[in-house]
């Protein structure tokens, strides 16, 4: 029988907050699904009201195949050449 020590720390992580944008009119919007049930519908719903609100435009959706895991960076990379920020969560 091998034994895990659960108290042990993780590797160090430095991760800090997005600088907030001051204003969001005429921004391009990324909508990042990660396939669970009425994500894709929610997550499309809060684009259009930023595009009401804001003039925002969405580019075509993006998802992911497991809602388990991170985007793949590739996924990533390719959103954030178009976008000026993406929307995304959970929908079930």
């Amino acid at each position: 029988m091998q034994l895990y020590d659960p108290t042990v720390a993780g590797p160090e992580r430095n991760y800090a907050r997005a600088a907030a944008m001051p204003d969001l009119s005429g921004k391009t919007i990324g909508v990042l699904h990660n396939g669970k049930l009425n994500a894709q519908l929610m997550l499309t719903s809060i684009a259009d009201l930023f595009e009401e609100r804001h003039g925002c435009k969405t580019v075509p959706l993006f998802s992911k195949s497991n809602a388990s895991a991170p985007a793949p960076a590739e996924t990533l990379q390719e959103i954030a050449g178009k976008v000026d920020f993406i929307v995304t969560g959970l929908g079930d």
